[in-house]
């Protein structure tokens, strides 16, 4: 169907791929990835023909009907279900013949243009837009409103629209889910599943691509690579091939000691809750995936915070808007290793709720009560938006600690992949990737112990996504995170909120409850009631009795966690010990019989520890679901 015979392109002086020979049969569905630059847009281009290749071929049926969506959409008055009608460009032609001949009263006609119409099911033709608009997350009063009245973000919804309602062989989509919320890439993801034609799909989004895609498309050393499965797939393909280079193989089994820990900490105090069971096997499948990024050119972490307070903020009969109250009585406090996702449709109140948290914007009614520590980190477009231009990344960090060296603030800028001159050039000369990574950035080094977080992956790139969720994994703050990222929701987050009908409540499942409840609704937005508004409230605010209790479980809590802690690193060195072959060449020896004595007393400790940790969880459980 789409052939690459021999193909080489560059962009300037810059050759992107060469000798690249692979073909896309009828009806394959491809996930196409790599680095930023590599080339994924550009190859795009070269199929619909606004490149040309340098050489080799590129042969495709000359009646290949092929629908690529557009980046920009340019103001128009037009009603924005007629612009995604009009994507369907053989039913546009009809229509304007139809009304055409109408007003030279040619009626004979006629019949003949209603059976074209008919036959290209043409008369349904308005109801499937609306449908692909519902799916997008657009209301009905959204329908016939002008195409010029959308912010740019709701635009590039409706170029999606119109992209899905044109007739196609082909379908080429460049990061479809950027400028979508949950329900809306969890609705695409199912529209796909259900097309028929051949995919094209560039997108970091890892669940997303393993809905969507058969074949992973991997484009890398100026080169393309065709693997056989889901990205999942090609991750395990890819660990293994790191894995014969002996030093990757060592840094594989480091990362995966580090998710190990992890999942075993988080087994210990697992419930039968559906979503701690769903949290397990996410976090198991990060063990795979550590291993596939080893290579990865970004790892840090969020330094833990110097002080912190219990709680660290809290909202108490909280109405919370603009004008007029998106969210009514809302009452939530966050406490120290909360880590509560916000689930809801677009416009639902999620970034309300976070903007209000942060104090971006004032309560309209209630109370907003800060602990004496708290130290939120705040990211949001907002806050990459608001980079100064003219300086350096290198400024950004040092204007936040005089005193740091610039040894310090390069080290720590390159756990970032800010290296060399990168890390003096102006900040008006970044991608947007490298702008979201300073914003990132800026917030790990103030050390924050609440982090507010409104689509922290928009521009990041796959291997950037994990390392933040390995670092929000270790962040012992408090969490209240926005993301379409399922991948990042599965493996950081305990609880999810749903943000509903004016209200917050506890959502009472996991991504695969709500991707359920999502398609058997059709993702349409619910209509608030103004008289259930502020009914349904979250169960975080326990009784005021229970408050002491809890936080002194957590104090002792923490405390066992440091003792674990310090137990596993020195049973670390001891087994470490124990594996060299020197030490067993005399049986007599002394440090051996001592090491093997160390050793059992550190396991029994460990043992006991956790015995009393898990303990004291599940009678921390017990208080926080009365």
């Amino acid at each position: 169907m789409l052939s690459f015979t021999n193909l080489a392109l560059r962009r300037g002086v810059l050759l992107l791929f060469e000798q690249v020979t692979f073909t896309i049969h009828q009806g394959r569905k491809i996930g196409l990835i790599g680095a930023n630059g590599t080339g994924k847009t550009s190859l795009f281009q070269l199929i619909t023909g606004e490149l040309e290749a340098d050489t080799g071929s590129l042969d495709f049926p000359a009646h290949m009907r092929i629908a690529y969506m557009a980046q920009e959409v340019a103001a128009t008055s037009q009603s924005a279900v007629d612009y995604i009608l009009a994507g369907d460009t053989l039913l546009a032609k009809i229509n304007a013949q139809i009304e055409s001949v109408e007003l030279e009263e040619k009626y004979h006609q006629l019949a003949d243009l209603h059976e074209q119409l008919d036959s290209i099911d043409g008369y349904s033709a308005r109801a499937r837009a609306e449908q692909l608009m519902v799916g997008l997350g657009f209301g009905h009063d959204d329908f016939d409103k002008p195409v010029d009245r959308f912010s740019g973000g709701w635009r590039i919804r409706l170029n999606l629209a119109r992209t899905l309602m044109k007739p196609s062989d082909l379908l080429l989509l460049d990061e479809p889910t950027n400028h979508l919320d949950l329900d809306a890439i969890l609705w695409l993801a199912n529209w796909i599943k259900h097309y028929h034609g051949a995919l094209l799909l560039i997108s970091h989004d890892r669940e997303f691509l393993d809905e969507c895609v058969e074949d992973i498309a991997y484009l890398h050393n100026k080169t393309i690579e065709l693997f056989k499965g889901n990205y999942s797939q090609f991750e395990t393909v890819k660990a293994a091939r790191l894995a014969e280079q002996q030093s990757n193989y060592l840094k594989q089994q480091r990362e995966i000691k580090h998710m190990q820990d992890f999942v075993r900490r988080f087994r210990a105090k697992a419930t039968k809750a559906r979503q701690a069971q769903s949290r397990i096997k996410a976090l198991e499948r990060m063990e795979l995936i550590a291993a596939a990024h080893v290579d990865s050119p970004f790892h840090f972490t969020i330094p833990p915070a110097t002080k912190t307070s219990d709680p660290l903020l809290t909202l108490e009969m909280a109405d919370l808007g603009y004008d007029a109250p998106v969210l009514s009585q809302v009452r939530l406090s966050l406490h120290p290793g909360d880590r509560f996702g916000l689930l809801g449709h677009n416009g639902a109140g999620k970034s309300t709720l976070i903007k209000s948290f942060s104090g971006e914007i004032p309560l309209l009614a209630g109370s907003r009560t800060e602990g004496v520590n708290l130290n939120p980190g705040y990211f949001s477009q907002h806050q990459i938006d608001d980079l100064n231009l003219a300086q350096s990344a290198f400024d950004h960090i040092q204007s936040l600690d005089k005193a740091s060296s610039e040894q310090v603030i390069r080290r720590f800028l390159g756990s970032f992949n800010f290296h060399g001159d990168k890390v003096k050039e102006p900040v008006e000369s970044f991608s947007g990737g490298e702008k979201a990574r300073l914003a990132l950035a800026i917030i790990a080094f103030r050390r924050p112990n609440l982090l507010l977080m409104d689509e922290p992956t928009n521009h990041l790139d796959m291997d950037m996504r994990q390392a933040l969720t390995v670092a929000l994994q270790s962040f012992d703050g408090a969490i209240l995170l926005i993301s379409h990222d399922r991948h990042l929701l599965a493996n950081t987050i305990n609880q999810f909120l749903l943000v509903e009908n004016g209200s917050v409540e506890f959502f009472d499942g996991d991504l695969d409850d709500y991707r359920r409840r999502v398609l058997e609704r059709g993702t349409m937005p619910h209509k608030v009631d103004k008289e259930d508004v502020g009914k349904s409230r979250p169960r975080s605010q326990e009784p005021t009795q229970n408050h002491k209790k809890a936080r002194q479980l957590r104090t002792r809590i923490n405390t066992l966690e440091k003792r674990l802690e310090r137990l596993h690193r020195k049973l670390s060195e001891v087994d470490t010990r124990l594996a060299s072959p020197n030490i067993y060449n005399d049986s007599e020896n002394t440090d051996l019989q001592n090491l093997i004595r160390d050793q059992v007393s550190l396991k029994e400790q460990i043992h006991d520890i956790e015995s009393q940790w898990l303990g004291l969880h599940t009678a921390l459980e017990a208080i926080q679901v009365v």
